[in-house]
């Protein structure tokens, strides 16, 4: 089957991606195929649900920029589609002394990144967050949430109605780049295409490898475990409550996020999977796992951070561990009033001299965009990362 340009992936960057190209370029033949027999069931579906207001990233980089973009190309797709949202901020709290020189830099990059914030004294945190504890906090009011599943199957909706057609299913085997176009074999037969995006995830990297291509990184997964406050104890999280983040990492640390659905998520702690789509502790993948132990980046970041490793996998294993880490936010919550919730697993790129990747990463070939890492915001990032690649498809057209 032919078509145009061919998207491997249906999260939300491949279907956004697919999206912009059926508005930028309607005459082109758009086609995404995607292996699992629904949309969004990673990555997309498998988050908090939180739009990010940009506050994290180092200003220039393409995180900040796509980002900001990104959230405001966001909103107004879910204004204009009638999808549930809810602009209602987020407060990042300093809770040690030794906390609030990070606090300080933290709110230097958000207005240099253009965010709208301001820091609150512990009195004020209380009137935002009555139940948090904290020496300062950070207040970003256009901090929001969303169901970015339902993100996705709209996209999916739009792409359908613009003439392209989205295919559940079809796994990729095969991928042969040549001077004029790109071969595809899939579980659900033979695809050409004039161009391809590879936008799959947490199997990015083995999909450039199957199209001749290096990647400057291999995937290692890590499940970002997590739990819900019971009905009866949602009352202590009114938005969003975040610490002070280690900067030597992307991850977050340990939050509460409310959800659009009004659950309220606590987590995630971050451990190596031992598959690419290892949700549950006892999901191995075996090949997988010896190519994450065999790869020579992982063992030189495990060295590098052995200790934050060892916490977190104790957070894991032990309930108390996990519940003492959140009452440094909210000292009122207990160990009854969790429940476990569904988990999620993280492609985070890592080079082979073991630092993990913190910015969006594509490769080009003279027919190929290949996006291999897309951590978070790519979520609330997902039509400007779109629009991008949209762009550099566009110089070859």
């Amino acid at each position: 089957m032919w078509s145009d340009v061919l998207v491997v992936g249906g999260g939300i960057v491949g279907l956004a991606t697919a999206y912009q190209l059926t508005r930028s370029y309607p005459y082109l033949r758009v086609r995404v195929v995607e292996k699992e027999p629904r949309l969004a069931q990673h990555q997309s579906g498998r988050n908090s649900g939180v739009l990010h207001s940009g506050i994290y990233y180092k200003p220039g980089s393409l995180k900040a920029l796509t980002c900001r973009q990104g959230k405001a190309l966001m909103q107004a797709f879910c204004e204009r589609e009638q999808i549930p949202f809810e602009i209602c901020g987020k407060v990042i709290v300093a809770t040690q002394e030794r906390e609030l020189p990070a606090l300080q830099t933290l709110m230097e990059r958000g207005r240099q990144n253009g965010v709208r914030c301001e820091l609150v004294t512990s009195e004020h945190l209380h009137q935002l967050e009555p139940c948090a504890a904290g020496l300062q906090a950070i207040h970003v009011p256009e901090s929001g949430i969303v169901d970015f599943r339902t993100v996705c199957e709209r996209l999916a909706e739009r792409v359908r109605e613009a003439g392209g057609e989205v295919l559940t299913g079809a796994k990729v085997l095969a991928v042969r780049e040549t001077s004029d176009a790109v071969e595809v074999s899939t579980s659900q037969g033979e695809f050409i295409a004039r161009y391809f995006v590879n936008c799959a995830g947490l199997y990015s990297d083995e999909i450039a490898r199957l199209s001749g291509v290096r990647p400057p990184a291999r995937i290692i997964p890590f499940r970002g475990e997590y739990y819900l406050l019971c009905e009866q104890a949602r009352r202590l999280c009114r938005n969003l409550i975040y610490p002070v983040p280690d900067p030597r990492f992307p991850f977050l640390g340990v939050h509460f996020t409310r959800t659009i659905s009004g659950e309220v998520e606590c987590g995630p702690n971050a451990v190596l999977a031992f598959a690419r789509e290892g949700y549950r502790k006892a999901d191995v993948c075996w090949r997988e796992l010896w190519t994450t132990l065999t790869y020579p980046g992982f063992w030189r970041l495990a060295r590098r951070y052995w200790r934050t490793g060892v916490q977190e996998m104790w957070r894991s294993l032990s309930k108390r561990a996990f519940v003492q880490c959140l009452q440094r936010l909210v000292p009122e919550v207990r160990a009854e009033h969790l429940r476990p919730a569904p988990a999620g697993v993280r492609a985070q790129a890592v080079a082979p001299d073991g630092q993990m990747l913190d910015d969006f990463v594509w490769v080009d070939t003279p027919r190929a965009v290949h996006v291999l890492n897309a951590p978070s915001p790519a979520a609330t990032a997902s039509l400007a990362i779109a629009e991008r690649i949209v762009q550099r498809l566009a110089e070859r057209f």
